[in-house]
This record gives structure tokens, sequence and C-alpha cells, in this order.
């Protein structure tokens, strides 16, 4: 018995010291990871217009510049009488800046500077914007084409994605070259028309007019990442992430073929049966969750910001690493970040109750984390479903995830502080842009991109993108514009 007992409080005396030890661990990797905020101060708030530019904007908005793939001129009369409302509204940039059209409709701004030797920047937006879902029209607080000025916000489709960032951009470059700016280095402002149906019209060119010329930016911008306010648990400021990593983009379309015939003598295997069995296993055999490369950072620097089991969690990702992703799988948008996600968004078969179809088409749309490609994800399709009857075709357009920008580099200090100067109140961190942008086309003219739009957004907001009652507060744009002009200030002053 007493040879029990001491084998008992041995078990005990082991536990505690590892207890102990696993707490000192969790302690030490807690406080011996430090703020990594750089210390700026605010700089005044520059004077804006914002009446005038809300007006502006709301104009802009009533041009109707929907994007389709299939129909690319569609639209082209709302395109030509933006760009003319442009050409209106900034007569001091256009005085400055050389204008060229790519692509019929693209835009392509060019702020010579006056050091031949610096590198030119890229400052990117787009044109176009997505339809208003139809039957939804009615829902809408105010018509979405109608530019409307109320309750302190612009409210129209395209308000935030991607005119606020478009028209914010030429704002502040038209007050800079009214003050009598002048750029020491180049200055590109390239404008893509169909950035919703893939860009392969116009961003596309615009980078493939530059590199022709050997044009070779030191950065770009392009609308990307927000300050989300209150939607990054255990942070009490709001988290204003840098997309410095990109999704890629592979929609892949399944076909079932089988044989057609009469629905009173159904065969064992039908089109429509393959097809739905192959989906639910895509949907049932997901690609893996991972915390890696810039999500890992993004976590590693909001750590010191946060208190509490949330800072201890993040710390010490080596012991935590499970929960937080079995919390991440929790939500879509969360989910997202740390997995290639799997979406079903179309499915064709039949046309008449009582016939079996020959074929059934599905496709499936992937966004690739950065480490996974076109050709993996294509064969975890192939090696998912295990059905030789059914097809895979890639969808023009899919792209690999584009390469990582680091932190190290002077182009993200210089971000990274523009962003605390205007925003004073926000923690900046690294993050991935779990959409696509038309940025991915400018990997060939730079090795720096970063997708970050200036403003602030709570839960409420995200649900306006390509949704119902898009809007922007006037508050928020003003403060639009006076970021892109300390960008522009700090980038080329």
């Amino acid at each position: 018995m007493r040879r029990v007992i001491g084998i008992i409080r041995n078990i005990f005396l082991a536990l505690s010291a590892a207890i102990v030890v696993l707490a000192g661990v969790l302690a030490f990797n807690v406080f011996s990871h430090g703020s990594r905020q750089l210390q700026v101060a605010a700089v005044p708030k520059s004077q804006v217009d914002a009446q005038g530019a809300a007006a502006r904007l709301a104009e802009a908005i009533r041009f109707r510049t929907i994007s389709s793939y299939e129909k690319p001129e569609q639209h082209a009369d709302a395109l030509r009488g933006m760009q003319a409302h442009i050409e209106k509204s900034f007569p001091a940039f256009h005085a400055a800046a050389k204008r060229e059209v790519v692509a019929d409709y693209s835009l392509l701004y060019t702020w010579q500077g006056s050091d031949p030797k610096a590198q030119p920047i890229g400052l990117l937006a787009h044109q176009d914007v997505v339809p208003v879902a139809p039957g939804t029209d009615k829902d809408w607080q105010h018509p979405p084409y109608d530019g409307v000025i109320a309750d302190g916000f612009i409210w129209g489709r395209g308000a935030w994605d991607d005119k606020g960032n478009l028209y914010s951009m030429l704002e502040a470059a038209e007050t800079l070259a009214k003050a009598g700016f002048k750029p020491k280095r180049s200055i590109y402002f390239a404008f893509g028309h169909d950035e919703e149906v893939a860009g392969t019209r116009g961003a596309k060119s615009i980078a493939g007019l530059l590199a022709s010329r050997g044009v070779k930016f030191d950065f770009v911008i392009d609308e990307g990442l927000l300050i989300t306010d209150g939607l990054v648990k255990g942070l009490d400021k709001p988290a204003a992430l840098i997309g410095l990593a990109e999704k890629g983009y592979t929609t892949l379309v399944l076909n079932a073929v089988a044989t057609p015939g009469h629905s009173s003598m159904p065969p064992r295997d039908t089109a429509i049966g393959m097809m739905a069995a192959a989906l639910a296993r895509l949907e049932d055999h997901r690609l893996p969750l991972q915390i890696r490369g810039t999500v890992a950072e993004m976590f590693d620097t909001l750590a010191p910001e946060m208190k509490g089991i949330n800072r201890v969690a993040l710390s010490n990702l080596w012991l935590f690493r499970p929960l937080l992703l079995r919390e991440f799988a929790k939500t879509g948008p969360t989910e997202a970040t740390v997995r290639t996600t799997t979406a079903l968004t179309i499915f064709n078969a039949g046309d008449k109750d009582n016939v079996l179809p020959g074929h059934a088409e599905a496709t499936v749309n992937f966004r690739l984390i950065p480490g996974d490609t076109q050709a993996s994800v294509t064969e975890h399709v192939r090696e998912t479903i295990r059905n030789d009857r059914i097809t895979i075709k890639p969808f023009p357009g899919n792209t690999d995830p584009p390469p990582v920008t680091g932190t190290a580099s002077p182009s993200y200090q210089m971000l990274n502080r523009t962003i605390r100067e205007i925003f004073p109140d926000v923690i900046v961190a690294p993050g991935l842009m779990v959409a696509a942008t038309d940025s991915r086309h400018y990997v060939g003219v730079t090795d720096k991109i970063f997708r970050f739009s200036p403003v602030r957004a709570n839960g409420e907001d995200l649900k306006r993108f390509h949704g119902t009652n898009e809007r922007l507060s006037i508050e928020g744009y003003a403060d639009m514009i006076r970021f892109y002009r300390r960008l522009l200030e700090n980038a080329a002053g």
C-alpha cells in the first residue's frame, strides 16, 4: 500500500511540475511577445470639402458601370459618361497628369516625378460595379443607382466597391495639384473597367502595357482589407489589416455524362445522381484548415494587443492552434481566412420532368490560400469525387495565389506609418485578402502589392458589399481622401 501511495505521489508531483513548466512557457511567450506597433504622432486633419466630394461621388454612382464577361460593351455609355465626369471634376489633376485610355475603357494616368531614378508607385481602383440582385431593388432604402446623400451617407451601388476608393484618390490628387505639389517619383493611377469579371480586359491590359514600357513599381496599392471595428475577438481597438497576400481564384466546371432516357426506366447511375454525389463529397471533404504564412504573421502581430485568454492563445499557437482553427471554422468569413474554400455556385441538368438528362453540369469555385495551386485543387477534386464519368474543366481567368509581400520593406513601413497618422486609434497588422482584386495582374511589374481600403467597417457594413443598401459615410469618405493625400505626400513628396 505504501508503494502505491508513493507511485501516486510521484505521478502527482510530476503532473504538478509539468503544469508549472507549461504555465511558465505560456507566460514567457505572452510577456516576451512585445507590441509591433509603430509609435507615430497623429497628423492634424487636413481640410476636406466633404460635402462637395460626397456630391461628386454620388453623381459617379448614377453611372451604371456594370461589367459583364459575356457582354463587355453593354454599359459602354455609362463608362464613357463617368469618365467625362472624372475629367470635368478634377481639372487640376488632369492638367498635371497624362491621361491614356487602355483597352477601350480603362484609364491610366501618369503624374511625372522630378527624380527619374526613383521607382514609381501605382494606385489602383476599378470603375465597374456588380449588378443588383434581381428582385431586390425594392429592399434598398434608397434606389441603388440614384446616388442619394442622406443621413450622413452616400448611398448606392459602388459607393464602397470601388468608386469610393477611385474618387477619393482623385480628390486627394486634385487637392495636391491645386496646392502645387510636385512628386519626386512618378505616380501612376490605373483604373480598370472589368475587375468584377476578373479584370482580364482592363487591369491585365494596363499591366501588360506598363511591362512593355519597362515600368517597374516600387509598390502598388489596391482595394482590399479594411479598418474593422469589433470584428477581431479580444481586440478592443479597430484593426487596420493590410492585405499582403491574396487568395487565388479557381473555378472548375464538372460534367457528368449518362445515357438519356425515359424516367419510367431509370438506370442505376443517372447524370444528376452522380453529380449530386460528387458535389456532396466535395462539401464533406473540404481542403484542410491551416494557419501559415501571412495569417500566422497577422496573429503574431495582433497577439500583444489583446487581453486575457485571447492573448495567451495567439502567443502560443504551438498549443492552441487546433482550438483556434475550430473557432475560425464556425463562420464563413473567419473560415475563409484559414482554408481554401469550396463553393458550389451553379447546377444545370434536365429540362422535363419525365426525361432523364444525358448530362449534368456543376460549377465549383475555390478561393486558394497561398501554398495551394490550381493544379493541387484540381487533383483534390479528382481524388475526392473518384468518378471517371465526370469531367473536370478549368474556367478562363483562373489564377494561382500571387506572391506574398513581405513586411520588412520601407514601403510597408511607410504605409503602416501613414495609416497610424490618419487613424491613430487603430492597430495595424498584415492580413490575407480572401477575394480577388485587379492587383494580381500586376505581379509582373512589382514585387510589393498592398491591398487596403482606408475605411472603417463593422459587421453590418460587411453585409452591404455586393449586397443591399451599399453606402459610405461622408465622414469616412473624408478620411479616405485624407489618407490618400498623406500617402502621396509620404511616398512621393
